[in-house]
Order: structure tokens, then sequence, then C-alpha cells
């Protein structure tokens, strides 16, 4: 397990260090089995310290999970609270599917881009209609059930997930609605 812990513009001593790697490895071993790496970012936002946590599964999910408090052990303690009932709700969720997944989740490679926003007043006519892309990444399409990818945008807390469903290889959208409910984009199920 590849642990990377640091600070954003705040040293981390070696004793928080291996607190933070003891308590990660206690918690992953409990609940996960294989994670393959963590990576844990402090930082400081007036007087509070923020803890942010990602772990990487090798079922290809991830644990998502951020604390602030006003010391820095409060803040990783909270922060390890969180991940620890996500994994301890995955855990019972692929209890409860009553298989567990053989091979890791196969991903394939995709561009992930972040376009400008526009600042300019709505009334005034835009230069053109093509928009400004400020930065273009890399990022990975998870083949996942359904389910799979409903757990994994819970997991992330995130409010969108692209993935490829195993049932059809289509590439289909789990998102969260507004109303608290989870909507599911399937295009491959369109006549």
């Amino acid at each position: 397990m590849r642990y990377q812990i640091s600070g954003k513009q705040i040293d981390i001593g070696e004793a928080l260090q291996t607190h933070v790697q003891q308590e990660l490895s206690g918690m992953l071993g409990k609940y996960a089995g294989r994670p393959t790496d963590a990576t844990v970012v402090f930082s400081k936002s007036a007087h509070e310290f923020v803890c942010e946590a990602t772990v990487h599964l090798s079922t290809g999910l991830t644990a998502q999970a951020k604390a602030h408090e006003t010391e820095i052990y409060a803040a990783f303690d909270s922060c390890s609270e969180k991940m620890d009932k996500q994994l301890r709700r995955y855990k019972r969720r692929l209890k409860d599917h009553h298989k567990e997944r053989v091979q890791p989740v196969e991903l394939s490679a995709a561009s992930s881009y972040i376009l400008a926003g526009t600042a300019e007043p709505e009334e005034s006519e835009p230069e053109s209609l093509q928009p400004m892309i400020v930065a273009e990444m890399e990022t990975n399409i998870p083949s996942l059930s359904v389910g799979e990818a409903v757990m994994q945008m819970e997991l992330a807390t995130s409010p969108v997930l692209v993935f490829r469903n195993e049932g059809n290889q289509g590439i289909n959208v789990v998102y969260r609605r507004e109303d608290g409910n989870i909507g599911w984009i399937d295009p491959s199920n369109s006549k």
C-alpha cells in the first residue's frame, strides 16, 4: 500500500505521518482488504485545519472524506471517522449483493476538460459559440454494474458518475437528483 501524506503550505511532521499511516492501515485492513493507495492532504483555512483523504481500492472504487477542526490531529480523526463509515457501508453492500467481484474493475482512458464560464453580461453577444478550454486532463471511466456505480458515486460524494455498463457495454450516467433520488441515464435502452 502506498501512502502520500502532504500539507498545503504547512509542514507535516513525522509523528503525524506515522499516526496517519497506522490509523489508515488499521481501518483499511478491517474493511477494504486490498487498498492500493491513499492520499491525505492537510491544509489550513483561517483558524481551522482541513484534512482531505482519498483511498483507492483494488476493486476500482474510491472513498473520499474531508473534515475541518481547530487541531490538526482532530481534523484527521474526523476525516478518518467519515471514511470508516463509508467503508463500513461499502462492505455491508458488498455482502448484501452476495457476490464479490473476482476481477478488478476495468478502466477506460478518457479526456476530461474544464471550460471557461461566461463572465460577460447575458445581453452581449459572445464572439464565438465555441467554449474556451481552460484545462485538459486524463480521467478513467470504470466498467461497473449500475449498483456499483451508485455505490461509487456515494462513496466519492460526487453528484454524477459516468461509467461503462457491464451489462451492455454502453456508456451510462448515474446522478443525484434534486429530490434526493438517484437518476440513471442508459442510452442503449432508448428506441
